[in-house]
């Protein structure tokens, strides 16, 4: 399975689902105008489409929709979600599902196991929510483990937002709004470089976390994403276009020699990041988290990567709080992995401060 490196690989839009509002919004207007080949299907609801959505559905055609289908909506339920980690808010999301092909990806079991991109079009209102929600904030007067100074929002829980400003200014619009207020910053973590970003202009209010493991190991389960070396390097061109540039340890899997390939990337930070980048790291560990039902889906289109996700005898489960069955390293086992790979960030990228890591 082959990396891409262009959103022109990972995207080519034959069919665009849509609700029958759509068209009312400037920002479908824009979209449908951008793909005027697309065979366009209306549809009552983004989140329910039999055809793509639900567990036997589209697993033959698991890439063919992530490719060439999108899904154009609104965000109906606007409010944040309070968080405790790598932001104090989650945003509602302007978008839901990846281009990409991560065979650990939670989002498709949120989504009935089939998640091309759907992207919201009503970001106006989006943007006057958020607006006023910073400002119900207040100005954040403590430091903490988060951010020294600002309150932070997720934008890019369910999916990436490196990928879907490729297909329109929603992301765009979101970084010039957090630039404006007082308060507050953005947050969103990528697999995929959009060197368009770079023009963005984003005066250090936006957090981007670029997502790094093993290169062997990101070659098998992090499919058509762009590879890690190429995320690296473009770490200090990010920073110099006004980008906090961080990192995102994650997930991190187990397997026999997993610590010495953790070491080598750590070897390729030190090796290629300047001092300017390195001085304003800091980072997120989260080990993997796989569930029974994505096992299945995915020994349909990639079993291979399931050799190293799916591991019961090392594996507890753990039901999420919809009633899933999650399955996580089992807990003596997991202390001593946590414990290990910690213990290498601060000898090896002594720079890097470690938010927090489970």
């Amino acid at each position: 399975m082959l990396h891409q490196k262009t959103i022109d690989d990972l995207l080519t839009i034959h069919e665009i689902y849509m609700e029958p509002d759509v068209p009312t919004y400037e920002r479908g207007r824009e979209i449908l105008a951008k793909y005027p080949d697309a065979k366009r299907i209306e549809v009552d609801s983004h989140w329910k489409i039999p055809e793509l959505f639900g567990f036997e559905g589209s697993v033959d055609d698991w890439l063919w929709n992530k490719k060439n289908v999108l899904i154009l909506g609104t965000k109906k339920g606007l409010t944040c979600r309070a968080n405790t980690r790598s932001s104090h808010w989650v945003a509602p999301s302007q978008s839901n599902g990846c281009t990409m092909s991560c065979s650990y990806c939670y989002v498709p079991r949120r989504k009935g196991y089939a998640n091309p991109i759907s992207i919201f079009v009503n970001i106006e209102q989006i943007m006057k929510y958020l607006r006023g929600h910073a400002g119900r904030q207040g100005i954040k007067t403590e430091p903490d483990a988060i951010d020294p100074e600002y309150w932070v929002y997720e934008i890019g829980e369910n999916g990436d937002c490196s990928a879907d400003a490729a297909i329109c200014d929603n992301v765009k619009n979101l970084i010039d709004l957090y630039k404006d207020l007082p308060n507050a910053k953005l947050t969103f973590a990528t697999k995929f470089v959009n060197r368009e970003m770079l023009s963005y202009d984003p005066q250090r209010k936006t957090r981007i976390r670029f997502s790094l493991m093993p290169h062997q190991m990101s070659k098998l389960v992090d499919v058509r994403t762009t590879p890690v070396s190429e995320r690296i390097a473009v770490m200090k061109e990010f920073r110099e276009a006004g980008y906090e540039v961080n990192v995102s340890f994650a997930p991190v899997i187990y397997y026999e020699g997993w610590l010495d390939d953790w070491y080598a990337l750590f070897d390729e930070m030190n090796d290629v990041l300047d001092e300017a980048t390195k001085a304003q790291l800091a980072t997120e560990i989260i080990f993997l988290t796989h569930n029974d039902r994505l096992h299945e889906v995915n020994m349909g289109w990639h079993p291979k990567a399931e050799e190293v996700l799916w591991k019961p005898d090392i594996q507890q489960v753990k039901y999420s709080q919809t009633g899933q069955k999650n399955v996580r390293y089992k807990n003596n086992i997991k202390r001593e992995i946590v414990s290990e790979l910690v213990n290498a960030v601060k000898e090896q990228l002594p720079y890097c401060q470690i938010r927090y890591a489970f």
